[in-house]
């Protein structure tokens, strides 16, 4: 299979609706020919500034519009970041994700201080990751001039099902910040939450838009809602595994290089579920105690699932051009 940027709705549907064991196989097939499937990127994800987040995302306790309990927070010191990414190194980590509850960047002494966070989690050997809201080309450039390897900005759900879910930004404000990372060459993370009330056609027509990118996002997250109280959404049903499978296995089969990220909704899951899900193509995790605000398995429990499923940690930068050793995940 050849990497396409052409995908229409029908054959993505197609592939969605098939029968979930052939749909499995396909996707481990394709999984087999682009990717070794016992290598796991294992990434960390710390929220540098916690809550107070002007956006009024339906799904996130994060929001000043919902009421969760939940108190915002300083930005965190560049002596704190650099601890807690050493602490991430050692126990396997080879990625480092960091997030802010903004809306967008701001030129300020702030991003100043996420600037030298960038500098100084890139001189671990760890690929740095950002989700800082909305930016603009200049300050994409700036990110990677101090050693930014990937920028994060999911699309969350289809364009049709967007302004249910959020109405303080657009669809385009998304695509337009996708398109700033892509032009400064560093590496797109996007991909979605399931669960948020969509259809079927909401997580086809999602798909469908990040495979239809001028170049798919070498990274794809998959969440399962984790519904948190006091969120417009907090009644909202989980979804099923077999749910996330089918969302894991089309994005591998229609964008067969990327990392298909096995993200939120791991908590609530068995290990028999994840690796249902390892078998339909997911290529990452996120390790750690929490994933920003909402809990996730702690280390010790993905060190036994690795150890049971005979996975293995991928090494940082691979197939690229720099090289960095990935610490053992044992």
């Amino acid at each position: 299979m050849s990497l396409r940027n052409d995908w229409t709705k029908e054959e993505i549907e197609s592939i969605y609706s098939k029968p979930v064991l052939e749909l499995i196989y396909q996707a481990a097939t394709v999984h087999r020919q682009y990717n070794d499937p016992n290598e796991v990127q294992v990434s960390t994800l710390l929220s540098i500034k916690t809550g107070g987040c002007p956006e009024n995302c339906s799904y996130c306790p994060q929001s000043i519009h919902h009421n969760t309990g939940l108190e915002p927070e300083r930005l965190l010191s560049l002596d704190e970041v650099m601890t807690k990414a050493s602490i991430a190194s050692q126990n396997g980590s080879t990625r480092f994700c960091m997030g802010a509850a903004w809306r967008n960047v701001k030129n300020n002494k702030q991003f100043d201080r996420v600037i030298d966070m960038v500098k100084g989690v890139n001189s671990l050997g760890m690929e740095v990751c950002c989700t800082l809201g909305m930016l603009t080309k200049e300050q994409a450039e700036r990110l990677k001039d101090a050693g930014l390897h990937a920028y994060n900005h999911n699309l969350d759900t289809s364009e049709g099902h967007y302004a249910e879910i959020i109405t303080t930004r657009s669809y385009k404000d998304r695509l337009d910040t996708l398109e700033h990372v892509r032009e400064t060459g560093l590496n797109v993370c996007s991909g979605g939450i399931i669960g948020l009330g969509e259809t079927k056609e909401d997580r086809i027509t999602m798909l469908h838009t990040l495979s239809n990118l001028p170049k798919h996002p070498e990274s794809v997250p998959v969440n399962a809602l984790v519904a948190v109280k006091g969120t417009p959404l907090e009644n909202q049903e989980r979804v099923s595994v077999w749910e996330m499978v089918r969302m894991i296995a089309t994005a591998r089969i229609i964008m067969p290089k990327s990392q298909v990220r096995l993200s939120a909704g791991r908590q609530e899951m068995s290990v028999t579920e994840q690796a249902f899900c390892f078998m339909a193509g997911a290529s990452s995790i996120f390790a750690g105690e929490k994933l920003l605000t909402t809990p996730n398995p702690d280390v010790n429990q993905d060190k036994m699932m690795f150890e049971l499923l005979g996975l293995k940690p991928m090494a940082a930068f691979k197939g690229q051009e720099r090289e960095a050793c990935a610490t053992e995940f044992n």
